[in-house]
């Protein structure tokens, strides 16, 4: 799917992820709630309801696959610097500082203040305040710096993750040519990436060959690397799963 295609929702405002992680915000610091894992789904195959029965489930799942995906590829021995985009309240930074990665090489950007506070203090309480969590707009601020990068580098992390994030950027506001604001996201990807370095992203809206087709080109210099498996079901005659997690390598 081309993102052009993709109309304008609610989904890809800023004020609808301020409001919800406000909420959210406001419930971990009465009685403890770390909140939910947030996915944007249009669903090429699947009725609304049916899928937001299983969202929470499948986001569960999708983050254990990312981190197990990170373990192979990029384990912590390497001490890669690694961001995630869109980074919410944590958790796959959680996940991964969980499975044995050096806290202060993990970085989260999200444009919603509540989200840098409630992942800031969540990870107070999980013993993980190294990892740090910035307040940025990536498709037009310059994200934090990882530690030994000079301020003149730009291709500077070794992994960049997105769990849904690009998916909520598509339903943006469309510019005077009807272009998506999710059309400036690869070539954001590929310029902060080192040469070699990897991207994994888990879409609820793209498929693997839509995301194929989005990322991979002679402008970003992304190539194919690996893919991750999901659940597949079959609805109305038509099969296909619920997300699609595919990882992109900078020649």
């Amino acid at each position: 799917m081309n993102t052009s295609v993709l109309q304008p929702s609610k989904l890809g405002t800023k004020e609808h992820w301020d409001n919800a992680y406000e909420e959210e915000l406001a419930n971990f610091e009465e009685i403890g709630d770390e909140g939910e894992i947030w996915s944007v789904n249009l669903l090429h195959f699947w009725p609304a309801y049916w899928f937001l029965n299983r969202m929470c489930r499948f986001g569960s799942e999708s983050v254990e696959k990312m981190v197990e995906w990170a373990l192979e590829n990029a384990p912590p021995s390497q001490k890669a610097s690694i961001l995630e985009v869109g980074s919410g309240n944590g958790t796959l930074l959680f996940g991964l500082f969980d499975a044995g990665y050096d806290a202060s090489k993990l970085h989260g950007i999200d444009y919603s203040a509540g989200a840098i506070k409630l992942s800031k203090g969540i990870a107070q309480t999980r013993g993980a305040s190294a990892i740090r969590f910035s307040e940025c707009d990536f498709l037009n601020d310059e994200p934090p710096k990882p530690d030994g990068a000079s301020d003149g580098e730009a291709n500077v992390w070794d992994l960049i993750l997105d769990k849904g994030t690009y998916d909520a950027i598509a339903l943006g506001v469309k510019d005077e040519q009807g272009n998506s604001p999710a059309v400036k996201y690869p070539g954001r990807v590929a310029r902060l990436l080192k040469p070699g370095g990897l991207f994994l992203i888990t879409s609820c809206n793209f498929t693997e060959e839509e995301l194929k087709a989005n990322f991979i080109s002679e402008e970003t210099g992304l190539v194919y690397h690996s893919r991750i498996q999901h659940p597949t079901f079959t609805f109305g005659g038509k099969s296909g799963s619920v997300c699609s997690s595919v990882a992109f390598q900078k020649k």
